[in-house]
Parts: C-alpha cells; structure tokens; sequence
C-alpha cells in the first residue's frame, strides 16, 4: 500500500471512504424506488478515482461493493431485488453488485487520466463523475443479466422483450438522475479541491 499511496493520498482514502460509509449507511446514499435504488454513492468512486487514479478508484469502488452487497442481507439497509438474488445464488449476489463498483472505480480512474491529456481539470472533473454513473448502470445490469437472466425472476421481469430494451426501461429515470447528479456534484467538488490545492492532479 506504500508503494502505491503516499500519507496524503492514504488521508484522501480514509476520509471518502468515510464519506461513502456514512451515505452508504444513511438516507444521504440512497433513495430507494421499487426495486432499484438511486444512489449516489458512485460520487465518492468518482472523486478517488480523480484524486488517487484507477487504483483509488478500485478500492473505492470496492468499498461501494460491499455495502451494497451487505443490503442483500439487511446490513445497512435492505433491497428489494438484492434479498430475492441472494436467496437465488448469494455467490452470484456478490459478483454482481461486488464487480461491476470496482470495474467502474478501475475504469473511471484511468479516463480521466485520458480526458486530462487533452483537456482542462474542470472538464475532466465533469466526465468522470458522468463515467461513473454511466458504468456503474452498465456494468451492475449488464451483471445482473449475464448472472440471473435465466432465472424465473428476471424472465419475469423481462417478459419476452429486447435486453437492452429491457435495462433502458428498467432503470429508467434513475440512471438519468444519477448520471445528471454525478457529473454536477463530482465535476463542482473536484474542481473546487483542485482550486483549493488539497488535491493534485496529473498534468498534461
């Protein structure tokens, strides 16, 4: 962990990870509509895979896994669509709200590496929160297909339809106020920590 984080970095991680654990854990997180749940909590993913890089974003994303995981079994709340995957295959639960959080803290770190080659920290701040929300809708339904579409729980819900159709009518405005909520809050408070210099970012 030395080797991948300096003390200021490894404060960094410390205090979002306390940030995602108190929205994890509180109204502040999710807002929970039928089966789904919007949530925020890909914010503070965003935020550490801009400050810490893809690493960062990892162990964050992580971090968001688990707790959403730990929603199967009534730890921290409880959803609806995780308790009946959990009594299908818990191990399957896991991968899929486990996976897709880290694949999408990875990924998102490694964009705005990208996007910072060619562009300002502000425009890049605004992407990666937009990533963030956008991967994390892709990867945890795209899971939740791959890992429980044969079920008679999904067949249900897909009654016959197109899959993509299926997820875009699924998730339905919650993957748009997600996507909108974490482009505004990740682009404004990563600037404005840049502005602060509390934080640095990689140069062009």
């Amino acid at each position: 962990m030395k080797k991948i984080f300096n003390t200021k970095q490894l404060t960094m991680l410390g205090l979002l990870t306390a940030v995602l654990l108190l929205m994890a854990y509180t109204p502040l997180g999710y807002l929970n509509i039928g089966p789904l749940a919007i949530t925020l909590n890909m914010i503070p993913v965003a935020l550490a895979a801009i400050t810490l890089g893809p690493a960062g974003g990892a162990i964050m994303g992580g971090v968001f896994g688990l707790t959403s995981f730990l929603q199967c079994i009534g730890v921290g709340g409880s959803s609806a669509m995780g308790v009946v995957l959990f009594g299908i295959n818990p191990f399957f639960a896991f991968l899929q709200r486990f996976l897709p959080r880290v694949l999408d803290g990875l990924l998102i770190g490694y964009i705005f590496k990208w996007v910072r080659k060619i562009s300002n920290v502000q425009i890049s701040c605004f992407i990666t929160g937009f990533c963030s929300a956008f991967f994390n809708t892709v990867f945890f339904m795209s899971a939740l297909v791959l890992l429980f579409g044969n079920t008679a729980y999904m067949r249900e819900m897909i009654a016959g339809r197109n899959v993509i159709a299926f997820i875009c009518a699924f998730v339905g405005i919650n993957a748009v106020f997600e996507m909108i909520a974490s482009t505004v809050i990740t682009g404004l408070v990563g600037f404005a920590l840049f502005k602060a210099k509390i934080i640095t970012a990689p140069e062009k």
